[in-house]
């Protein structure tokens, strides 16, 4: 082949589909991004009447079906109107829960809309939101918490603070059964003593009966002798978890996140009264309207009434 040497002569250009760089972009240049359906037919109606082009060759200039073009266009904020107030009225009564609880409360309420339309929803509203990064932590051994198989076999325990809008403190005594994850109380005091919470088990026992198992961290309050001995008196047994182990009362440590974040983190409290009655009526919805995936899809008052109608009980 003839290969020039003057300085004025072509050379002959190679490989000019070649990729740079190894199939990188070359700096400074942007890929651009693809356009939407909208897009698309913005730039059909551009080229129609702005080039004096045919409807066919600006649908394939552009790269949308001519099928698509005839289409009548969805008016997706009026057809997704009673969705768009549900989802958004839920979300604001509830702004903590995730997509997948808000959509098992609007299938409960009976709306019958698809998860995939709803989720669509979800997404325009701008409602998902960015999932924290877990830390990174030491390989660990986990050991299974034994799920009860009947009510009233295991009690979890456990006390709480919080603060008036004023600043005074308070606290909260939770009992949840561990079954069907049913909150049984919820005391509420500025102080809550061992003989306080004796007072709460008593009540607790007309109206439920007592648990065979009582499990608690090792807080002043259980180790108490007013408590221990009442524990003792009424065949309670109590089973202490290890120091610096929450893991190993995992459900009520999930009950107290519940507990935190839907009403001591969300309210602003002017009174112990105040407190109490928000309490009660987050109790209420939490036993008889939130559904649990460990339940399978049932709320602790529909797994304890199938316990209590079935000779086996609910497996969890």
């Amino acid at each position: 082949a003839y290969q020039g040497t003057g300085s004025g002569e072509c050379q002959t250009q190679t490989d000019v589909c070649r990729q740079v760089d190894g199939g990188r972009r070359p700096e400074g240049v942007d890929r651009k991004k693809t356009l939407g359906p909208h897009e698309k037919r913005v730039a059909i109606e551009f080229l129609i009447e702005h080039c004096r082009i045919s409807i066919w060759r600006a649908c394939e200039v552009v790269g949308l079906s001519r099928s698509a073009w005839y289409r009548p266009l969805v008016d997706w904020a009026k057809r997704d109107a009673e969705a768009i107030g549900a989802l958004s009225t839920l979300v604001e009564q509830k702004p903590g829960l995730g997509f997948w609880k808000l959509y098992d409360r609007l299938r409960r309420a009976g709306h019958s809309w698809n998860h995939k339309r709803l989720y669509r929803i979800y997404c325009d509203l701008r409602l998902n939101q960015r999932r924290r990064a877990k830390k990174r932590v030491p390989t660990r051994h986990p050991q299974p918490l034994m799920a009860p198989l009947r009510p009233n076999e295991v009690w979890s325990a456990d006390l709480m603070s919080d603060a008036l809008y004023r600043g005074s403190r308070f606290r909260t005594f939770n009992v949840p059964d561990d079954f069907n994850r049913e909150a049984l109380a919820i005391e509420i005091d500025t102080s809550l003593t061992s003989g306080r919470l004796v007072r709460v088990f008593e009540q607790l026992k007309v109206e439920r009966g007592l648990p065979d198992v009582l499990r608690t961290d090792n807080g002043p309050e259980f180790l108490g002798a007013a408590f221990t001995d009442w524990c003792e008196e009424n065949g309670v047994m109590i089973d202490y978890i290890e120091p610096g182990k929450p893991n190993q009362n995992a459900y009520i440590e999930r009950f107290n996140r519940s507990y935190r974040t839907e009403v001591l983190d969300t309210w602003l409290f002017r009174d112990l009264d105040e407190v109490r009655e928000i309490t009660w009526a987050w109790m209420l919805e939490y036993n008889e309207e939130r559904d649990h995936d460990s339940l399978g899809g049932l709320t602790p008052a529909e797994a304890l009434a199938n316990a209590r109608s079935s000779t086996f009980g609910l497996s969890t």
